[in-house]
Order: C-alpha cells, then sequence, then structure tokens
C-alpha cells in the first residue's frame, strides 16, 4: 500500500522558534490550518531544542528567548530551567493558536516534482508550492577530528549529551569550544568541585558590552560568508563572549584559564605539541553544532564554497524552498523576522 499523499500550499518542517513564527504568519495571511498549511516536527512534544538542554542552564543564563508573534512570554523566574520554561511557553504557544503541528513526524526527503516539491516524511508524503525549513541545528552536533580520538578510554560526550555534572563528581574534564556553551559547562563543573581543562583553537576575545551596534556587525559578518556561498560559521566567531559579571568572577578564579588546541588524544588525556600532557576522565566537546538539512540532499543545494546561497530566506538554486534560522537569523530574534519575510515571499509567490 502507497503512503498517503497530503497536497498544502505550504509545508513547515520544523516547530521551533523559526517554524511556529512561520506558522503564526500563515494563519493570519489566511491559510487554511492543515490543508493550506501543515507544521511537520520531529520532537515528541512541544519545546524544539529547549526541551533538550541540560538541566543546569537557567533563564537568567541564556542568550535570550525572543517572544513568539502575537503571545509575549511574559515575566519568568530567572531561576528556573529553560528546559522546562520554554517548552511549556511553545506549547500554551500552540494550543492557544491551535497550531496544526503533527507529530513527531521525520522529515526524510524534499525533492522537485513539477510545480511542487514533495516532501517525504514519516506522515506520509506532502506536495507543496513551497518550503519552509526550519529545522535549526540541535540535531547536528559538531564533532572536531583530533589524533587518537579513537583511542581514548575515558568519555566523550558533546553539549547536546551533557546533562549536568553529577556524573564527574571526583573526575578531571577537559572542556573544548570557545563558546558561552563551553564557559557556562566550566561553571556548572567547577560549582560541584569537577577539575576542568578549557581548550579553544582561538584566543577567547571577551567584550565588556554587546549593544545593537555590535550586534548589527556580527549579523553582518554571518550575512557575507552566507552570500559569499559559504558555511555561515559560529556565532561565536563574529560576536566573541559577553563579560558578565559572573563570566568575569570566572575568570578571576582562574576556572576560564584558556589552553591552546592540543595536537592529539592519548587513551588516558590530551597532548600538546611541546609534549605536555593532561590527564582526563571525560572530554566535553562544545565545538557548535551544524544546520540540520540533510534531509535537503537531493535539491543540490550546496555552493562550491560549501554554503546555501539565500536571497532574503529565498534558496537561490531552488526559490520554492526558504530557509528560517539559517545564516544571519540563526538566533531567537533573527528566526521570527525571517519567519514574516519568508511568508511575505511565499505569499507574493502565488
Amino acid at each position: 500500500m502507497s503512503p498517503a499523499l497530503h497536497t498544502v500550499d505550504v509545508a513547515v518542517v520544523g516547530a521551533g522558534q523559526g517554524g511556529l513564527s512561520a506558522a503564526f504568519f500563515l494563519d493570519r495571511a489566511g491559510l487554511d490550518p492543515g490543508r493550506g498549511y501543515v507544521v511537520l516536527d520531529g520532537d515528541d512534544e512541544p519545546g524544539g531544542a529547549w526541551r533538550h538542554r541540560w538541566p543546569g542552564l537557567v533563564m537568567a543564563r541564556v542568550n535570550g528567548v525572543h517572544d513568539l508573534p502575537g503571545f509575549p512570554l511574559g515575566a519568568v523566574d530567572p531561576q528556573a530551567p529553560a528546559r522546562e520554561v520554554v517548552p511549556a511557553y511553545f506549547a500554551e504557544y500552540e494550543l492557544r493558536l491551535g497550531m496544526p503541528v503533527r507529530r513527531p513526524v521525520a522529515v526524510h526527503d524534499v525533492r522537485p516534482a513539477g510545480a511542487r516539491l514533495l516532501v517525504t516524511s514519516s506522515a506520509g508524503t506532502f506536495a507543496a508550492r513551497a518550503v519552509v525549513n526550519a529545522t535549526g541545528t540541535w540535531t547536528r552536533p559538531f564533532w572536531p577530528s583530533y589524533p587518537g580520538r579513537g583511542t581514548f578510554r575515558g568519555r566523550q560526550l558533546h553539549t547536546a549529551d551533557y546533562a549536568g555534572p553529577q556524573e564527574f563528581a571526583g573526575q578531571h574534564v577537559v572542556v573544548v569550544g570557545g563558546g558561552i556553551s563551553a564557559v557556562q559547562h566550566l561553571e556548572d563543573l567547577a560549582v560541584h568541585g569537577v577539575g576542568t581543562t578549557w581548550v579553544t583553537r582561538h584566543e577567547p576575545v571577551f567584550r565588556e558590552d554587546f549593544d545593537v551596534e555590535a550586534r548589527r556587525a556580527a549579523v553582518e559578518v554571518v550575512a557575507q560568508r552566507v552570500a559569499a556561498g559559504e558555511p555561515p560559521g559560529s556565532v561565536v566567531s563574529a560576536t566573541g563572549l559577553l563579560l558578565t559579571p559572573e563570566v568575569a568572577a570566572l575568570r578571576d578564579r582562574g576556572v576560564l584559564k584558556r589552553h591552546p588546541a592540543f595536537s592529539r588524544i592519548t587513551p588516558d588525556g590530551v597532548e600538546w605539541a611541546d609534549g605536555s600532557r593532561q590527564g582526563a576522565n571525560a572530554i566535553l566537546w562544545a565545538t557548535g553544532f551544524r544546520p540540520a538539512l540533510d534531509h535537503l540532499r537531493s535539491l543540490h543545494l550546496r555552493e562550491p564554497g560549501g554554503g546555501i546561497l539565500v536571497d532574503g530566506t529565498r534558496v537561490v538554486r531552488e526559490p520554492r524552498l526558504h530557509l528560517v534560522g539559517y545564516g544571519p537569523s540563526a538566533s531567537t530574534v533573527g528566526a521570527s523576522r525571517a519567519a514574516r519575510q519568508a511568508v511575505h515571499e511565499v505569499l507574493a509567490g502565488r
């Protein structure tokens, strides 16, 4: 028996910040939920990547949760876990606005078929005039390659796997990465008495403020990379690390003593080019994520530089596809703005 075929005007893939924002603007434009547009989400419940954050990440420490359009988050307890607050907010948003979110739905492939794009999923195939892709990055953790990585006898885990410091009591953890997640892991581990070594490829740049002008400049750096057909690159490479009082205190205590990248991994730890070594029970790779776009591989979107060229949100190689949360829109504020733009472009192309 052949899988079900559903015809919709717009298919939205992903129900995080960008996907829910896109659904809001599609609904406000008068598209009928279910037939005019549908949202396909791979998670079991609402919340997107926020459901999977580590327990110690409280609302006071997140980079910011921008209000979804039409329903603000409101005041929250700054010490409440982000993995509880944000999914509850997203769930209430879906309920109040009657979002046609189908889950859990795994999207396997998107390919052209005449005037439409065929979205093949675990819930059947959706023939859509346009697709808004908002799949984020959380499901694509980046693991850098180092000589000897396969010989390490301890545990290796990524930020996506980190569940808190309790399991590392009495151990030493090498934390690799120069972003805010690495800093937060170092703090989390140090507070619980876990020994740490911080390793980054480049010397961290701490900023005492990150005003509107600095934010615009950082977005422009990422936008230029995308416009050149290159991968967007990491956010921290464009922004640096904000020197909050908490971060300054960690630096003063020596928790943020940075070491350069090691040359290889040994069975018992890591080794630098000068022969010096650090023993470790675990290596925590806080090395970021890559856009989760494997389901778009049949569209052959990559430019020679390895990135995807977009005009606004519209993919140049496939104008019926819009990327929300890719490149300069990969932030809570940027994703909502990009969703509005994507819907405007989708409707203009009718």
